[in-house]
């Protein structure tokens, strides 16, 4: 099957092969056509196999092919939850609509939201948002939802996780009950359901993964380390291997800054993004690892989707996340797309509880080797958070969030706040800063 036998135009097609692509995903293959019969979508797939083309071919056929005023209203808006995951989306609908005479805006926090301002109020067919900063924007009357036809929710289910939404709810609000509504995650949890309930009008499901799956030609890795030698350890897997790009997670924003000032003294290239940095310095750490003029990238779960790496052969958890779904999220940089990648995790004795909830969630073990010289000194369990808050949805809270970007509950392990995707406020909105 092709492009053109899924029912794209010619224009489409043709920047489609400009990316290099041939033929449809699955995921593609099975969203497209419903999409262009205007019917409402859940769909699910691992990352990396093509969902955001999934959902903006359509999207952008549909708005060619009907009339629009000369002063462009809004029509079609894709909520994402994360300002690197929104620049990524808005870089593929630039690219898919080269050919097409449609006019795209994305928005997000952490910049001046006045050049965003003079854009929406120029006019704009398509706009890629981050909820905080969209419904600021509102507010101050720089944009409006009358004509919205098209509603996009991408990742939807880590959108829930960071407490957007009430967010969410208050912009769907404000715009008309009759739309097409579609909404992409890369799980088919209670909770997306519930949310898709209250949104979705006879939706098309589309699956093409498993829920919490991992690419199949992702090679897991656990090594079992001395907690105080992890990063004596993570310098030599680089230096041995060779490394020269690689993506490692830590649990926390100050692990993540005190591991990079560690590899850049032993005279490897790195840097730290997660939400304590600037815009500004998220984007340029991300440049640069992307065009290797740095080799290593250290991340805290704010990292852990939105990031598109093409053929990312490496990623390590210096920390296992205390949330196993988030182990997914963060191996799913790798192995994109149908190439192999390596998930390497260094494991301390207290973090063993959490490889045992990990391997609960993708139904299998993860072999363990221990390294001679590094081998683990204590037998401690994982301390544990002594009560657990319910959630929105009913889930319990198992983590905090970074400043400004999600929102914020007690810590797991005392004086080094984790920097998790997977808070959530109490029975309705979470207390954060605009994102």
């Amino acid at each position: 099957m092709t492009f053109s036998d899924l029912g794209l135009s010619p224009a489409l097609v043709k920047a489609v092969a400009e990316k290099g692509y041939t033929k449809p995903s699955p995921i593609q293959e099975k969203s497209i056509p419903p999409i262009l019969e205007g019917k409402d979508v859940l769909a699910s797939a691992q990352t990396g196999t093509g969902k955001t083309a999934g959902f903006t071919l359509p999207v952008l056929q549909y708005l060619t092919a009907t009339k629009h005023p000369k002063y462009r209203p809004l029509r079609a808006l894709v909520l994402t939850p994360t300002r690197e995951l929104a620049a990524q989306v808005h870089d593929n609908v630039r690219e898919y609509s080269k050919y097409v005479n449609i006019k795209s805006a994305v928005v997000f926090g952490g910049v001046n939201a006045k050049p965003q301002i003079a854009t929406l109020r120029s006019g704009v067919d398509i706009l890629v948002a981050t909820p905080g900063r969209l419904l600021d924007l509102h507010n101050q009357k720089a944009v409006s939802f009358n004509r919205i036809d098209v509603l996009i929710l991408d990742e939807a289910d880590r959108m829930l996780d960071m407490g957007f939404v009430r967010d969410i709810n208050k912009l769907i609000s404000f715009m008309p009950a009759k739309r097409q509504n579609l909404l992409f995650s890369a799980t088919f949890s209670n909770d997306i359901k519930k949310l898709a309930a209250g949104i979705l009008r006879n939706p098309v499901s589309v699956e093409t993964a498993p829920q919490n799956s991992t690419a199949k030609k992702v090679t897991h890795k656990v090594y079992k380390i001395d907690k105080s030698k992890k990063t004596e350890f993570t310098i030599k897997l680089i230096k041995d291997g060779n490394w020269n790009q690689v993506l490692i997670f830590t649990r926390t924003k100050h692990g993540a800054n005190k591991l990079t000032e560690k590899l850049i003294k032993a005279g490897i290239s790195a840097a730290a993004i997660h939400g304590n940095k600037s815009q500004g310095a998220r984007t340029k750490a991300l440049r640069n690892f992307k065009d290797s003029t740095i080799k290593i990238l250290v991340a805290t779960d704010i990292a852990a989707r939105g990031l598109d790496i093409p053929l990312l052969p490496y990623v390590v958890n210096f920390e296992l996340p205390n949330v196993p779904e988030d182990y997914v999220h963060r191996i799913g940089r790798t192995g994109r797309a149908g190439a192999a990648g390596e998930a390497i995790s260094l494991v301390c004795s207290e973090e063993s509880e959490y490889q045992s909830e990990i391997e609960k969630l993708l139904k299998q073990k993860l072999n363990s080797t221990v390294v001679e010289g590094f081998e683990p000194t204590d037998n401690d369990p994982p301390k544990r958070a002594a009560s657990q808050s319910k959630g929105a949805f009913g889930k319990k809270n198992k983590g905090t969030s970074s400043k400004g970007d999600r929102l914020k509950s007690k810590p797991h392990f005392k004086g080094n706040r984790p920097e998790s995707t997977s808070g959530r406020g109490r029975t309705g909105a979470p207390k954060k800063k605009r994102y």
